[in-house]
């Protein structure tokens, strides 16, 4: 199957190219500083250590071609009494888009996650006795295809459509923090903790503008997708992932920046993978204000889910100051099925971006009555993101 993609309304530059983007999409990782603001660096590593390699790239882009490389590496440790008290992993990405005129493209991404230990931060929470997924993105999958899809996006960017390989947490309930790989660590603000949001793969989406400022985006996507070994089993199987989300921004350009949206989901059971079916309804408002502070507050629910929480809700402020720095505060409280209790989750972390291709993030995670292992009050993570962009 394929996936089509009607994109709501025109976005900031990071998103001209791949049609419904986010922060966490191709085309953001090909804009220095996240698409938010017009950074000023007084420096510009790497690019000043390879000019032959960046003149190479200048030269395709001038011909529509625009590539990226990066590597990430993500360290946590934590004072919990169970497990290894440690977790690292790293991603090397290689990802571009090719401008094929007429409002046509093609966006992908091909990554490779590898744990440098036992354990791989995202499954760090539940080896220290809390529900918790502290580290998204960062594991051991291996080789994946993130992206490999067609665009064409009309003239006035009213509509856009998409179709291949397309992960739908690009574009399914963004907001300006929600990267794990430029922003918070912790899913709890993430894409919101109670989608049971499937992996990378094929499907299709529609999305379109409702007057100026509102917009309606409806996916379907493979329930059971594997980007380790892209196949067209949804066509066997028909077991789908749906949304549909419906949204008011203040202005095309705004997309992620000030956007209050309401999404609803359902994806089907499968007996292969013995999950049954789960649905639910997610609801987001942020806002940047002064192009400085992005105060954001999210609420998810859902039924029979096998996503991580029943009900969540986050809550938080980013800041951005110079040159992209970023700083971020949230707090979130969930249920998770099965379980009688509730937990609290706070993360805070600083954005250092040394030049557009060189990032470090210090972060401290703090998780209040862990839910796998109640004789432990709390837990106190601390972490080390680095970022190297080519």
């Amino acid at each position: 199957m394929f996936l089509v993609v009607l994109s709501p309304l025109a976005q900031p530059a990071v998103a001209q190219e791949g049609g419904l983007s986010g922060p966490s999409s191709t085309a953001a990782d090909l804009t220095p500083g996240d698409g938010l603001t017009n950074p000023q660096f007084r420096s510009d590593f790497p690019r000043n250590a390879l000019p032959g390699f960046y003149a190479w790239k200048d030269g395709l882009a001038e011909r529509g071609v625009k590539l990226g490389f990066d590597y990430l590496a993500l360290g946590q440790w934590s004072d919990s009494d169970l497990g290894s008290g440690n977790a690292s992993s790293g991603i090397a990405r290689f990802f571009g888009t090719l401008a094929a005129g007429g409002g046509h493209s093609f966006t992908f991404k091909i990554e490779n996650r590898q744990a440098y230990g036992s354990v791989a931060p995202q499954f760090f929470g539940f080896d220290g006795g809390a529900v918790s997924i502290t580290g998204t993105a960062f594991n051991d999958s291996g080789t994946i295809l993130t992206n490999l899809f067609w665009t064409y996006r009309n003239p006035d960017g009213r509509f856009t459509l998409q179709a291949g390989q397309i992960d739908v947490t690009d574009f399914l309930d963004v907001y300006g923090l929600v990267s794990p790989y430029t922003a918070f660590q912790n899913l709890a603000f993430n894409t919101n903790p109670t989608i049971n949001a499937p992996n990378p793969g094929l499907g299709i989406a529609a999305g379109v503008a409702l007057g100026s400022n509102f917009y309606a985006v409806a996916s379907i996507a493979d329930a059971n997708a594997d980007p380790s070994e892209p196949d067209t089993r949804v066509f066997s199987d028909g077991e789908t992932f749906k949304s549909l989300e419906i949204g008011y921004t203040s202005g095309q350009d705004r997309i992620y920046f000030d956007n209050i949206h309401l999404t609803v989901w359902q994806s089907d059971a499968s007996e292969e993978l013995d999950r049954a079916e789960d649905y639910g309804a997610a609801l987001s408002a942020s806002w940047f204000i002064d192009n400085t502070w992005m105060p954001f507050i999210r609420y998810g629910v859902s039924e029979g889910t096998a996503a991580l929480y029943e009900r969540s809700l986050s809550t938080g402020i980013g800041w951005y100051g110079r040159n992209t720095d970023v700083a971020g505060l949230g707090l979130n409280w969930a249920e998770a099925k099965g379980f009688d209790d509730t937990q609290f989750t706070a993360e805070a972390f600083y954005r250092f971006s040394i030049s557009p291709g060189l990032q470090i993030t210090p972060s401290v995670q703090y998780i209040s009555d862990p839910l796998l292992d109640t004789s432990q009050d709390d837990i106190l993570l601390v972490g080390l993101r680095a970022r190297v962009l080519f």
